[in-house]
């Protein structure tokens, strides 16, 4: 996981190209076609440069995401697909973003920060606490769940490294819900 920054937002017959500075994430291995997730929604990989890329925004994106709203010089979470090489350390996290949420409240906690976002009633039973759920592409554990709103606990690291730190009340994330809940409920629906 890494802070990038959006160099430029191209428009292009109804979507959009968006052109992002990778930051401290080295793509100097990374070939176009590969997946990036930015900001928690997984996009294909063009042109990358050993500190840049772009990516094509399709109309489904952004019906379904916060992309729209990116504007030039804003940060935004980068982190590069998994590979089985690699250590698994959190949660499944695919990228493929369920919907958006808003940020109601965030209050100090000791070092940390709570948060409480507010997701649409479709998305509220895929979180239960103590799951997991995916912020604008940064995985974090549910420590309470009411209604159709949740709150998660950020440690100072988190809020280093991510761009949650930057969020205000009333401002909208990208929400990923828990891979296996999905399943589970695809599977209970088929019987």
């Amino acid at each position: 996981m890494a802070k990038g920054q959006v160099k430029a937002i191209e428009p292009a017959g109804g979507d959009f190209r968006l052109v992002v500075d990778s930051g401290a994430l080295d793509l100097g291995n990374c070939a176009a076609g590969d997946s990036i997730a930015v900001s928690g929604v997984c996009l294909t990989m063009l042109a990358p440069q050993s500190n840049s890329f772009q990516a094509d925004v399709s109309t489904e994106t952004l019906d379904h995401t916060s992309l729209g709203s990116l504007k030039p010089g804003q940060p935004v979470n980068l982190e590069l697909a998994l590979t089985l090489q690699h250590r698994l350390g959190g949660h499944l996290v695919s990228g493929h973003v369920d919907g958006v949420a808003k940020l109601v409240s965030r209050a100090p906690d000791g070092r940390a920060e709570r948060f409480e976002f507010k997701v649409p009633h479709k998305l509220a039973r895929y979180i239960a606490q103590k799951g997991s759920v995916c912020v604008d592409g940064v995985s974090l554990t549910v420590n309470d769940v009411d209604g159709n709103r949740f709150g998660v606990c950020l440690i100072p690291h988190t809020l280093d490294v991510t761009t949650l730190a930057e969020l205000k009340p009333g401002e909208i994330v990208n929400i990923e819900v828990d891979l296996i809940a999905r399943y589970v409920e695809r599977l209970a629906q088929a019987e």
